[in-house]
C-alpha cells in the first residue's frame, strides 16, 4: 500500500511539475495600442510584463504594436496585423522553428529593463540640459561605456531651438579634424570603417550648428572596442546575431539589450534607433527611457 502512495505521489508530482513548467508560453516584451487578453472569461487590457498562458487568447487591435518573448527559448515574436489570436497556435509555430537556446541569456535582463518603472518622456522631453548647448545622446565627459563594437553607429543630439543645419565634426584627440558632415535631423549615420576615421582608435565628435557657431554641443568620445573587449564578447556576440538575424525592430530591441548588458552604450544607442526608424511610436519612447536608465540623460529637477 505505501509503495502504491509513493508511486502516485512521484506521478504527481511529475506531472505538477510538467504542467507549471508549461504554464506560461509567452511574456508580454512591448505593448503599443489597444491590445487584449483573454485569460479565463473575460478580455482585459494587456500590460507589459504579462505571462501569457496556452489557454489564453490575445486580440490585436488595428495600429497596434505588440512584443512578445517565448518563455522557454527567450525567442521574440513580434505581431502588428491586426486579429484574435491563440496562444497555444503562436507557441506550437515557434516551436516548430529550429531551437536555439542562446537569447535565453538575456531575455531576464531585457524583461527587467522592460518592465521597471518608467520615466516616461517624450525624445525632446523635460531633461535637464543648458538651453545654450546641443545634448549629445553619447556617453559622457568621462569615457566609461563609450566603446563601440559595431562597425557604424547612429549619433544624435537634442537641440531645444531647432537651429539647423547642423556641422557634425570628427576629430582626432588632438584635435585634427579628420571629418566633416551636415545634417538636418538631429541624429546621423558614421561608418567607423571610413577612411578618415579607420585608423583612429577613438574620436572626438562635437555638433554645432551652422547659423549659430556659438551654439554647440560639448565633446564626447567614441572608442573602438579593445582587442581584448572584442574577445571577451566577440563568441557571444556571433552566438547571439545567428539566433537573431531577422532585421525586425523587436530583434532590434533585443540586441540593444545584448550590447547595454555589456556596457556598450554607444551600441545600445544605434541598435534602439534602428528600431525607432522602423515602429517610430513604439521605440522612440523606449530609446528615451534607456537614454535615462544609463544616464546619458538626466531628468530636469
Amino acid at each position: 500500500m505505501k509503495s502504491r502512495k509513493l508511486a502516485l505521489a512521484v506521478l504527481f508530482l511529475v506531472g505538477f511539475g510538467h504542467v507549471q513548467a508549461q504554464e506560461y508560453a509567452f511574456k508580454v516584451l512591448v505593448n503599443k495600442g489597444k491590445n487584449e487578453l483573454k485569460s479565463g472569461s473575460g478580455w482585459t487590457p494587456l500590460k507589459v510584463g504579462a505571462s501569457l498562458k496556452p489557454d489564453d487568447q490575445l486580440k490585436v487591435s488595428e495600429n497596434s504594436y505588440l512584443g512578445l518573448v517565448r518563455v522557454s527559448t527567450g525567442k521574440p515574436l513580434e505581431m502588428k496585423k491586426p486579429g484574435t489570436y491563440s496562444v497555444l497556435k503562436l507557441k506550437t509555430e515557434m516551436d516548430a522553428q529550429p531551437a536555439n537556446s542562446v537569447l535565453n541569456k538575456y531575455t531576464d535582463f531585457i524583461l527587467s529593463s522592460a518592465t521597471s518603472p518608467k520615466n516616461t518622456l517624450s525624445a525632446t522631453g523635460a531633461v535637464d540640459r543648458g538651453i545654450l548647448k546641443i545634448d549629445l545622446n553619447l556617453p559622457g565627459p568621462s569615457t566609461e561605456h563609450a566603446e563601440v563594437f559595431g562597425k557604424k553607429v547612429i549619433v544624435s543630439w537634442v537641440d531645444e531651438r531647432k537651429l539647423k543645419p547642423y556641422i557634425v565634426t570628427f576629430n582626432n584627440m588632438f584635435g585634427d579634424e579628420l571629418l566633416s558632415k551636415e545634417t538636418s535631423d538631429t541624429s546621423i549615420e558614421v561608418d567607423l570603417t571610413d577612411p578618415a576615421l579607420s585608423h583612429e582608435d577613438a574620436v572626438l565628435v562635437k555638433v554645432t550648428s551652422k547659423t549659430d557657431k556659438n551654439r554647440q554641443s560639448d565633446e564626447r568620445t567614441i572608442k573602438k572596442v579593445t582587442k581584448a573587449n572584442r574577445d571577451k564578447i566577440g563568441t557571444a556576440y556571433t552566438e547571439f546575431a545567428a539566433a537573431n538575424a531577422e532585421p525586425t525592430a523587436i530583434n532590434k530591441y533585443y540586441l540593444a539589450g545584448f550590447y547595454e548588458q555589456h556596457g556598450m552604450f554607444i551600441d545600445a544607442g544605434t541598435a534602439l534607433q534602428e528600431a525607432a526608424k522602423m515602429e517610430p511610436e513604439v521605440y522612440t519612447d523606449l530609446y528615451s527611457e534607456f537614454l535615462l536608465r544609463t544616464g546619458i540623460r538626466k531628468k530636469r529637477k
